[in-house]
Protein backbone atom coordinates (compact mmCIF):
# COMPACT_ATOMS: atom_id res chain seq x y z
CA UNK A 1 0.00 0.00 0.00
CA UNK A 2 2.70 2.60 0.16
CA UNK A 3 3.64 2.33 -3.06
CA UNK A 4 -0.37 3.36 -3.75
CA UNK A 5 0.01 6.45 -1.06
CA UNK A 6 3.19 7.45 -2.99
CA UNK A 7 0.70 7.07 -6.05
CA UNK A 8 -2.53 9.11 -4.16
CA UNK A 9 0.34 12.05 -2.56
CA UNK A 10 2.93 12.26 -5.00
CA UNK A 11 4.87 15.27 -4.03
CA UNK A 12 4.25 15.97 -0.35
CA UNK A 13 5.15 19.30 1.40
CA UNK A 14 8.34 18.70 3.55
CA UNK A 15 7.63 17.52 7.18
CA UNK A 16 4.44 15.56 6.19
CA UNK A 17 4.77 12.18 5.57
CA UNK A 18 1.59 9.72 3.76
CA UNK A 19 3.52 6.76 5.04
CA UNK A 20 2.17 7.71 8.66
CA UNK A 21 -1.36 7.24 7.34
CA UNK A 22 -2.79 3.92 8.55
CA UNK A 23 -4.71 2.40 5.63
CA UNK A 24 -6.96 0.24 7.66
CA UNK A 25 -8.08 3.00 9.52
CA UNK A 26 -9.21 5.51 7.24
CA UNK A 27 -12.59 6.65 7.72
CA UNK A 28 -15.94 5.11 6.14
CA UNK A 29 -17.98 8.22 6.37
CA UNK A 30 -16.78 11.39 5.88
CA UNK A 31 -18.57 14.55 5.76
CA UNK A 32 -17.04 18.44 4.67
CA UNK A 33 -18.49 21.87 5.36
CA UNK A 34 -16.91 23.58 2.65
CA UNK A 35 -16.26 27.21 3.49
CA UNK A 36 -14.09 30.28 2.82
CA UNK A 37 -14.72 30.71 -1.04
CA UNK A 38 -16.17 34.06 -0.36
CA UNK A 39 -12.71 35.09 1.76
CA UNK A 40 -10.59 33.71 -0.37
CA UNK A 41 -12.36 35.64 -3.92
CA UNK A 42 -12.15 39.04 -1.49
CA UNK A 43 -8.68 38.33 -0.56
CA UNK A 44 -7.87 38.85 -4.18
CA UNK A 45 -10.40 41.75 -5.18
CA UNK A 46 -12.77 39.14 -6.81
CA UNK A 47 -16.28 38.85 -6.74
CA UNK A 48 -17.94 36.00 -4.68
CA UNK A 49 -19.10 33.66 -7.33
CA UNK A 50 -15.22 33.42 -8.68
CA UNK A 51 -14.62 31.96 -5.42
CA UNK A 52 -17.23 29.41 -5.42
CA UNK A 53 -15.64 28.57 -9.36
CA UNK A 54 -12.52 28.23 -7.46
CA UNK A 55 -13.62 25.94 -5.27
CA UNK A 56 -14.43 23.28 -7.59
CA UNK A 57 -10.95 21.97 -8.11
CA UNK A 58 -10.94 21.48 -4.31
CA UNK A 59 -14.12 19.44 -4.31
CA UNK A 60 -12.50 17.32 -7.61
CA UNK A 61 -9.66 16.65 -5.75
CA UNK A 62 -11.25 15.81 -2.50
CA UNK A 63 -13.54 13.65 -4.16
CA UNK A 64 -10.65 11.57 -6.16
CA UNK A 65 -8.69 11.38 -2.94
CA UNK A 66 -11.36 9.89 -1.20
CA UNK A 67 -12.44 7.96 -3.54
CA UNK A 68 -8.13 6.29 -3.73
CA UNK A 69 -8.25 5.89 -0.27
CA UNK A 70 -11.58 3.69 -0.02
CA UNK A 71 -14.26 6.18 1.80
CA UNK A 72 -17.37 4.55 1.23
CA UNK A 73 -19.39 8.15 1.46
CA UNK A 74 -18.37 11.41 1.33
CA UNK A 75 -21.05 14.14 1.96
CA UNK A 76 -20.26 17.88 0.87
CA UNK A 77 -22.77 20.88 1.97
CA UNK A 78 -23.00 22.57 -1.03
CA UNK A 79 -25.65 24.82 -0.30
CA UNK A 80 -27.72 25.12 3.00
CA UNK A 81 -31.36 26.23 3.64
CA UNK A 82 -30.13 29.68 5.08
CA UNK A 83 -27.58 30.43 1.80
CA UNK A 84 -31.46 31.96 -0.59
CA UNK A 85 -30.50 34.91 2.05
CA UNK A 86 -27.33 35.65 0.07
CA UNK A 87 -27.37 38.31 -2.99
CA UNK A 88 -29.80 37.22 -5.51
CA UNK A 89 -27.16 37.40 -8.06
CA UNK A 90 -24.72 34.61 -6.31
CA UNK A 91 -27.68 32.76 -5.41
CA UNK A 92 -28.52 31.85 -9.16
CA UNK A 93 -24.76 32.03 -10.64
CA UNK A 94 -24.65 28.68 -7.50
CA UNK A 95 -27.72 27.51 -8.80
CA UNK A 96 -26.30 28.15 -12.61
CA UNK A 97 -22.76 26.84 -11.35
CA UNK A 98 -24.23 23.24 -9.88
CA UNK A 99 -26.17 22.44 -13.20
CA UNK A 100 -23.12 22.94 -15.32
CA UNK A 101 -20.53 21.26 -13.01
CA UNK A 102 -22.59 17.91 -12.41
CA UNK A 103 -23.06 17.70 -16.26
CA UNK A 104 -19.51 18.89 -17.00
CA UNK A 105 -18.23 16.22 -13.87
CA UNK A 106 -20.79 13.35 -14.05
CA UNK A 107 -19.12 10.92 -16.73
CA UNK A 108 -15.63 11.40 -14.97
CA UNK A 109 -17.10 10.43 -11.50
CA UNK A 110 -19.02 7.44 -13.69
CA UNK A 111 -16.06 6.05 -14.84
CA UNK A 112 -14.61 6.37 -11.46
CA UNK A 113 -18.08 4.08 -10.74
CA UNK A 114 -18.63 7.32 -7.81
CA UNK A 115 -22.04 6.66 -7.02
CA UNK A 116 -23.88 10.31 -6.78
CA UNK A 117 -26.50 11.11 -4.86
CA UNK A 118 -28.48 14.28 -2.66
CA UNK A 119 -29.99 15.07 0.68
CA UNK A 120 -32.08 18.39 1.18
CA UNK A 121 -34.68 19.61 -0.64
CA UNK A 122 -34.69 19.67 -4.15
CA UNK A 123 -38.29 20.64 -5.54
CA UNK A 124 -37.53 24.58 -5.14
CA UNK A 125 -34.10 24.41 -7.28
CA UNK A 126 -34.21 25.83 -10.29
CA UNK A 127 -35.47 22.97 -12.98
CA UNK A 128 -32.06 22.83 -14.81
CA UNK A 129 -30.65 22.33 -11.37
CA UNK A 130 -32.70 19.89 -10.11
CA UNK A 131 -32.88 17.67 -13.65
CA UNK A 132 -28.61 18.33 -13.46
CA UNK A 133 -28.93 16.37 -10.05
CA UNK A 134 -31.27 14.10 -11.25
CA UNK A 135 -29.61 13.23 -14.35
CA UNK A 136 -26.42 12.46 -12.53
CA UNK A 137 -28.20 10.15 -9.53
CA UNK A 138 -29.80 8.00 -12.79
CA UNK A 139 -26.47 7.76 -14.88
CA UNK A 140 -24.63 6.65 -11.48
CA UNK A 141 -27.09 5.02 -9.23
CA UNK A 142 -26.11 1.11 -10.22
CA UNK A 143 -22.49 2.17 -9.52
CA UNK A 144 -20.41 0.08 -6.85
CA UNK A 145 -17.52 2.39 -5.80
CA UNK A 146 -17.92 5.63 -3.20
CA UNK A 147 -21.11 7.68 -2.80
CA UNK A 148 -20.74 10.90 -3.24
CA UNK A 149 -23.23 12.65 -0.96
CA UNK A 150 -24.10 16.31 -2.38
CA UNK A 151 -26.07 18.08 0.39
CA UNK A 152 -28.18 21.26 -1.77
CA UNK A 153 -30.58 23.18 0.01
CA UNK A 154 -30.37 21.22 3.03
CA UNK A 155 -30.73 21.71 6.78
CA UNK A 156 -30.42 19.62 10.11
CA UNK A 157 -33.62 21.42 11.83
CA UNK A 158 -35.70 20.85 8.67
CA UNK A 159 -35.06 17.48 8.26
CA UNK A 160 -35.18 16.52 11.83
CA UNK A 161 -38.64 17.97 12.06
CA UNK A 162 -39.26 15.92 8.57
CA UNK A 163 -38.42 13.20 10.29
CA UNK A 164 -40.89 14.13 13.48
CA UNK A 165 -43.54 14.24 11.09
CA UNK A 166 -43.15 11.10 9.96
CA UNK A 167 -43.37 9.54 13.49
CA UNK A 168 -46.41 11.44 14.45
CA UNK A 169 -48.14 10.12 11.18
CA UNK A 170 -46.72 6.76 12.09
CA UNK A 171 -47.99 7.20 15.53
CA UNK A 172 -51.61 8.29 14.44
CA UNK A 173 -51.73 5.32 12.21
CA UNK A 174 -51.13 2.98 15.25
CA UNK A 175 -53.50 4.59 17.03
CA UNK A 176 -56.54 4.45 14.31
CA UNK A 177 -55.62 0.82 14.24
CA UNK A 178 -55.84 0.30 17.65
CA UNK A 179 -51.96 -0.82 18.72
CA UNK A 180 -49.81 1.65 21.03
CA UNK A 181 -48.82 4.83 19.03
CA UNK A 182 -45.34 4.51 21.54
CA UNK A 183 -44.75 0.82 21.38
CA UNK A 184 -43.25 1.48 17.84
CA UNK A 185 -41.11 4.55 18.69
CA UNK A 186 -37.34 4.20 18.21
CA UNK A 187 -34.47 6.08 17.15
CA UNK A 188 -34.27 3.67 13.95
CA UNK A 189 -37.99 4.81 12.70
CA UNK A 190 -36.85 8.21 13.39
CA UNK A 191 -33.73 7.75 11.00
CA UNK A 192 -35.95 6.17 8.31
CA UNK A 193 -37.61 9.84 7.98
CA UNK A 194 -33.99 11.69 7.31
CA UNK A 195 -32.43 12.44 4.18
CA UNK A 196 -29.65 10.27 4.87
CA UNK A 197 -31.82 6.87 5.92
CA UNK A 198 -29.77 4.00 4.88
CA UNK A 199 -26.51 5.47 5.22
CA UNK A 200 -23.55 5.56 7.81
CA UNK A 201 -23.17 8.42 9.93
CA UNK A 202 -19.97 10.61 9.52
CA UNK A 203 -16.82 8.94 11.60
CA UNK A 204 -15.36 12.50 10.70
CA UNK A 205 -16.55 15.90 9.77
CA UNK A 206 -14.14 18.36 8.34
CA UNK A 207 -14.38 22.20 8.59
CA UNK A 208 -12.63 24.47 5.96
CA UNK A 209 -11.36 28.36 6.65
CA UNK A 210 -10.72 28.02 10.39
CA UNK A 211 -14.83 28.14 11.54
CA UNK A 212 -15.78 26.34 14.24
CA UNK A 213 -19.26 26.49 13.62
CA UNK A 214 -21.70 23.12 12.40
CA UNK A 215 -23.76 25.55 10.26
CA UNK A 216 -27.07 23.34 10.43
CA UNK A 217 -25.70 20.02 9.16
CA UNK A 218 -26.29 16.52 10.00
CA UNK A 219 -27.19 17.67 13.81
CA UNK A 220 -28.21 14.08 14.44
CA UNK A 221 -25.96 12.18 12.47
CA UNK A 222 -22.83 13.90 13.67
CA UNK A 223 -23.56 13.16 17.64
CA UNK A 224 -20.14 11.02 17.82
CA UNK A 225 -18.25 12.11 14.76
CA UNK A 226 -14.74 13.17 15.24
CA UNK A 227 -14.30 16.91 14.23
CA UNK A 228 -11.65 18.20 12.51
CA UNK A 229 -11.33 22.47 11.46
CA UNK A 230 -8.51 22.90 8.89
CA UNK A 231 -7.28 26.54 8.98
CA UNK A 232 -7.39 26.66 5.06
CA UNK A 233 -9.52 28.51 2.66
CA UNK A 234 -11.73 26.05 0.60
CA UNK A 235 -10.22 26.73 -3.06
CA UNK A 236 -6.78 26.36 -1.64
CA UNK A 237 -7.92 22.71 0.12
CA UNK A 238 -6.00 19.97 -1.11
CA UNK A 239 -4.91 16.13 -1.07
CA UNK A 240 -2.93 17.42 1.66
CA UNK A 241 -4.82 19.33 3.49
CA UNK A 242 -6.86 15.99 2.94
CA UNK A 243 -4.34 14.39 4.45
CA UNK A 244 -3.50 16.27 7.72
CA UNK A 245 -7.48 16.00 8.42
CA UNK A 246 -7.51 11.97 8.09
CA UNK A 247 -3.86 11.97 10.21
CA UNK A 248 -5.24 14.28 12.95
CA UNK A 249 -8.27 12.26 12.99
CA UNK A 250 -6.29 8.69 13.33
CA UNK A 251 -4.35 10.41 16.28
CA UNK A 252 -7.73 10.44 18.39
CA UNK A 253 -9.16 7.27 20.43
CA UNK A 254 -13.10 7.51 19.60
CA UNK A 255 -15.25 7.42 22.25
CA UNK A 256 -18.47 6.67 22.55
CA UNK A 257 -20.14 7.33 25.52
CA UNK A 258 -16.74 7.00 27.21
CA UNK A 259 -16.09 3.38 25.40
CA UNK A 260 -12.44 3.62 23.34
CA UNK A 261 -13.05 2.18 20.36
CA UNK A 262 -10.78 -0.33 19.21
Amino acid sequence: MNRELDYIFPNPPEGLDPARLDVERIPQSIAVIMDGNGRWAKKRALNRLRGHKAGIEAVRETIRCASDLGVRYLTIYSFSTENWKRPEDEVVGLMDLFAKTMLAEVDGLHEENVRVTTIGDLSILPAETRDAFEEAWAKTRNNTGMTLVVAVNYGARQEIMRAVQGCVAHAVLEEAEGRDPFETLSEELFERGLYTAGMPDPDLLIRTSGEMRISNFLLWQIAYSELVCSPVLWPDFDRYEFLRCLLEYQGRDRRFGGVVAS
